[in-house]
């Protein structure tokens, strides 16, 4: 799903104003925040070392689902800093380790994650977790300006934490289940009861994510 898009519906004149001016988007692809955002994706050259192949500042910074993708994010994003003019802002979306994750790496629903994320926790099941509060704060000459965790349509009941193991017989039953029907709706739900499976619920519209807003003071 074009999470950029899907968030856009949040948003207020707040974060509105921040997307003036110069811009560029990180990881755009085909959902770009703005009409006139310069676009940068992996067909430009290699997000991880972006100041190889970008040489300007930018009034802001956006990247929507990109950072999680990086080699070393921490590294990745010392580089999206450095685009950042004197009073921009980097403004970006990752999964919540939670939502997203829910507790298993890998991740199951996009194996090309190479990080999670918390906004922050004293620990994470999560042994690539990265905490945002500390990730933001490691920048040089930054002023955090928003964190938010987004949850809209997400439902949190069907949220199946941790590995799951079924017995030879249960997966029979479900597999009995499937080939008298699986699609229709009283049968699916009664699996999903009965044998919790994990579900990727942005698939179907909801969002799982942290939204960061962080400005760059002057220096002084």
């Amino acid at each position: 799903m074009d999470e950029a898009s899907k968030t856009r519906g949040l948003w207020n004149a707040t974060e509105l104003s921040f997307l003036k001016g110069s811009g560029i988007d990180i990881g755009a692809g085909p959902d770009a925040v703005t009409a006139d955002v310069e676009r940068f994706d992996i067909e430009h050259g290699d997000a991880n070392e972006i100041t190889k192949f970008v040489h300007k500042e930018f009034d802001f910074v956006f990247s929507s689902h990109c950072l999680e993708h990086m080699h070393k994010p921490q590294e990745a994003i010392l580089e999206w800093w450095q685009l950042v003019k004197p009073g921009g802002v980097l403004f970006f979306l990752v999964p919540d380790e939670d939502l997203y994750e829910q507790g298993v790496f890998p991740s199951r629903f996009n194996p090309d994650h190479k990080a999670t994320f918390t906004i922050s926790k004293r620990s994470s099941w999560s042994r690539v977790s990265i905490n945002i509060i500390d990730l933001v704060n490691s920048l040089p000459f930054s002023e955090i300006v928003s964190i938010q965790l987004h949850d809209a349509g997400y439902d949190r009941s069907r949220l199946v934490f941790g590995p799951i193991t079924l017995s030879v017989s249960q997966r029979a039953i479900r597999k009995l289940y499937r080939k008298m029907g699986g699609g229709m709706h009283w049968r699916s739900r009664w699996l999903e009861s009965t044998f919790p499976q994990p579900i990727d619920q942005t698939l179907t519209g909801a969002l799982a994510q942290i939204q960061v807003i962080v400005r760059k003071r002057f220096e002084t």
